[in-house]
């Protein structure tokens, strides 16, 4: 049983206990009212600026001959001569091989002399035919006589072009025992040494090429066929089509479009697309591999940013975008990139100021401060 001085007691104690909770909240400090709000970001930002945009889409590509042949004898024979320097621009019309001529000579010079007897019993005809007709119409030949020169004349004149007929053919080996350049351009090493017995078809002797001048070939999509199409029209030497070398150098001459293919690959849905290059330097080698730039129908005035200010999320990509000291995620597509440079097709509007450097300690709509603190700097507390 709790009795009236029990009671007095408790209350005693319970007011002692209120003023200790009192007296030991009053000795707090004003700093331990609550948890500390967390300093802004100190960040770097650059503004968002339309700018010309010029980027090329890049295709491998490989240098071609405009004009190659492969040089082979048409007659048999050993090489007698060789006329040219391996290596060396040849002009058209240059003899090149000798393949042994005696025989083709003797040969033309026998149809000539068959032309020749074939001549004389033409003209020994048709002189008979003329008379015997003068006769005919004085009624001072037979009949017979007439008929009988007139057949000799037609055989004659089958015989003489039988003889001429031989001797193109003997003028014709004759001539393709001297093989020469068919256009002007670089030869190769030759395949065939003097002495060298060739058969007519078979044997490779050497391959000539030209050089000014050249073309790259390269394939493009079938989708992409109308656009190659359009350029065709582009005049030459303007810079839609680029040429960057094996060693990463710019070629200096620009291209155009000498071809397209006249058809789709089936099995690739790609067709082959060949550009012309001048190439007075003699840069370019037939067969040199090298990656053609094709200029992007997208340049132009576009917006651009650093490339160092996005942020990539499961394939996707962000920026942070400075609003009034605050930091606003945007998700953002991207155009090409250009360097340390990419053009943003839409999310940031020109003028934005986007964040460069200190995004990566942000979230979004957190407290931003502008100036990134110099380096070695140590935090304030």
């Amino acid at each position: 049983m709790v009795t009236g001085t029990d009671m007095k007691k408790m209350n005693h104690l319970v007011f002692l206990s209120a003023a200790g909770i009192l007296a030991f909240s009053a000795c707090k400090g004003p700093g331990q009212k609550g948890a500390p709000a967390m300093p802004p970001t100190s960040v770097s930002i650059t503004e968002a600026t339309v700018a010309p945009a010029v980027y090329y889409d890049k295709y491998p590509s490989s240098v071609v001959a405009l004009n190659q042949v492969e040089l082979r004898s048409q007659v048999a024979g050993f090489i007698t001569g060789l006329f040219f320097k391996e290596g060396e621009v040849v002009q058209k019309g240059k003899p090149l091989y000798e393949i042994d001529r005696r025989k083709y000579e003797a040969a033309f010079r026998q149809a000539e002399a068959g032309v020749a007897s074939a001549q004389a019993n033409y003209n020994k005809a048709k002189k008979d035919d003329d008379r015997y007709k003068r006769l005919a119409e004085q009624d001072a030949v037979a009949r017979q006589i007439l008929d009988n020169a007139e057949a000799a004349l037609e055989t004659s004149r089958s015989q003489l072009a039988a003889a001429q007929a031989v001797l193109l053919a003997a003028r014709t080996d004759l001539d393709y025992s001297l093989i020469k350049a068919p256009f002007t351009g670089r030869i190769g090493i030759s395949q065939v040494k003097l002495g060298a017995q060739v058969s007519p078809g078979t044997t490779l002797l050497n391959t000539i090429s030209s050089e000014n001048p050249i073309a790259v070939d390269f394939v493009v999509n079938e989708s992409d066929v109308s656009r190659f199409a359009e350029m065709q029209t582009k005049p030459a030497g303007d810079s839609t089509f680029r040429l960057t070398l094996p060693d990463g150098a710019n070629y200096p001459h620009a291209g155009h479009i000498l071809a397209i293919d006249r058809g789709i690959d089936n099995q690739t849905a790609t067709i082959k697309v060949r550009v012309e290059f001048a190439n007075p330097e003699n840069k370019l080698i037939a067969g040199m591999s090298a990656v053609l730039n094709v200029l992007n129908q997208q340049s132009g005035q576009r917006l651009i940013i650093p490339t160092k200010a996005l942020t990539e999320q499961m394939g996707e990509y962000f920026v942070f975008v400075a609003k009034d000291s605050i930091a606003i995620q945007r998700k953002v597509h991207l155009g090409p990139k250009m360097r340390d440079q990419v053009v943003i097709m839409d999310g940031v509007d020109a003028g934005e100021k986007v964040i460069t450097e200190g995004f990566q300690r942000l979230r979004d709509s957190g407290k931003i401060m502008i100036g990134m603190p110099p380096a070695g700097a140590a935090p304030k507390k």
